[in-house]
C-alpha cells in the first residue's frame, strides 16, 4: 500500500489518528509513512502517533490521544469532569487511572497525570464515549465527583464543590448511584452533608 489517497483514507477513517503499529498491521509501509510525514500531510503528536494535518484538532484530542497510547487507561478526576462540563477550568494535563500494580506509561505529550485506584474501583463508574471516531473510557459525572472527593487531600476541593454544584444545577443527577459509589469508596458518610448541602 503506497498510495497517499488510500493512506489518507485510512487515517480519515479512524477520525484523522493512526498509529504506527496499526498502520503498519494494516498494509502501510513505514518507508510511505515517513514520506508523509516529511511532506507535511500528517505530523506526530505523541510518540507513534500521528495525525492528518487536513484535519482540525477537536477539543477532546488530547483524550484520545492519550487513548490510543494507553488503550486501558480510563480519564478521571478533572480532565473526567471538563469532559462533562462540570467545571470551568481547564486541565494542563490528562488525568488517567490505572489499577493498582499496573504497569505506568510514558507519553511525553499531552501531559498525563496517573493515579492509581483499586480493581474494584476502576470497575465501577466508567462509561465509554465514542471521540473523534475512538472508544475513550471516561469516569461517569457521579463516579468523578466521588474521586474528586476521595482525592481531595492531593488536589484541594475546590473541583469538588464546582463540580458537585454544577451538578446539582443539571438534569441528569442520579443520586442513588452517586450515593452508591460513594458507599463503595467508603465515603458515603463524609460527603453525605456536602451532598445534603447542595441537592437539598
Amino acid at each position: 500500500m503506497n498510495s497517499n489517497t488510500t493512506i489518507t483514507k485510512l487515517f480519515e477513517k479512524r477520525g484523522g489518528m493512526l498509529r504506527t503499529a496499526e498502520a503498519l498491521r494494516l498494509g502501510v509501509h513505514p518507508r510511505d509513512l515517513y514520506r508523509l510525514r516529511d511532506e507535511g500531510t500528517i505530523e506526530a503528536v505523541s510518540r507513534g502517533l500521528y495525525r492528518l494535518r487536513s484535519k482540525p484538532l477537536s477539543e477532546h484530542a488530547d483524550l484520545v490521544t492519550v487513548t490510543l497510547r494507553c488503550p486501558n487507561a480510563v480519564i478521571c478526576l478533572g480532565s473526567a469532569l471538563a469532559f462533562h462540563e462540570l467545571t470551568t477550568q481547564i486541565p494542563h494535563e490528562v488525568s488517567i487511572a490505572f489499577p493498582r500494580g499496573a504497569w505506568s506509561p510514558r507519553i511525553e505529550h499531552p501531559p498525563i497525570r496517573v493515579h492509581w485506584f483499586s480493581a474494584e474501583l476502576l470497575r465501577e463508574g466508567v462509561e465509554v464515549h465514542r471521540l473523534d471516531d475512538q472508544e475513550v473510557r471516561i469516569t461517569s459525572r457521579e463516579k468523578t465527583l466521588v474521586d474528586l472527593f476521595r482525592f481531595r487531600s492531593k488536589l484541594g476541593s475546590d473541583l469538588f464543590v464546582e463540580g458537585l454544584r454544577r451538578y446539582a444545577e443539571g438534569r441528569k443527577r442520579r443520586i442513588p448511584e452517586l450515593i452508591r459509589l460513594a458507599k463503595l469508596a467508603g465515603v458515603e458518610g463524609p460527603i453525605r452533608p456536602y451532598l445534603e448541602g447542595v441537592l437539598s
